[in-house]
């Protein structure tokens, strides 16, 4: 079975992880988006949260479906962990799926920030990262409105995502 997440749905997913994260009391200085599927996450907490500080960090992990690189690697630019320090940061993505991209980011921010939290709109059982919030828990492929289409433009150097 596949879970199908629609630009509708999405919506409400996002604001309801906003709304667990203000009951909760946690509000983030910084936004920290992971590229490319935790931009649209990020933005729609930034609106929901009243956070505008948002900073992106792209991860290369996944090399097509089902499979990946041994470890998740940041590209360039890479954020400055200073600009980060003593905040309260927010990593937001769509899923944490192993959960080795959300790793590296949290282990990057740690030692440098306030306080460093997750927030996705999935996560899988086997994920590394136990995220603080989280939409919906899942087993299941994730088919997101913004990855089941084929890009328009055809790009034969890049790899494609799963």
């Amino acid at each position: 079975m596949r879970e199908n997440l629609t630009y509708e749905r999405f919506g409400g997913a996002v604001r309801d992880l906003a709304h667990t994260i203000a009951d909760d009391g946690f509000e983030p200085d910084i936004i920290l988006s992971v590229a490319r599927g935790g931009v649209f996450v990020a933005g729609g907490l930034g609106y929901a949260l009243d956070v505008k500080n948002l900073h992106l960090v792209n991860v290369e992990f996944y090399t097509g479906v089902g499979t990946t690189l041994p470890m998740p690697v940041m590209l360039a630019p890479v954020p400055n962990v200073v600009d980060f320090s003593r905040k309260k940061i927010l990593i937001a993505d769509d899923v944490a799926d192993t959960g080795k991209t959300l790793k590296l980011i949290h282990d990057f921010c740690a030692g440098h920030v306030a306080d460093v939290r997750s927030a996705v709109i999935y996560e899988k059982p086997e994920s590394l990262v136990k995220c603080e919030y989280v939409w919906k828990r899942t087993d299941e492929w994730i088919n997101f409105p913004w990855s089941v289409e084929p890009p328009v433009v055809d790009r034969p150097d890049q790899v494609r995502d799963a």
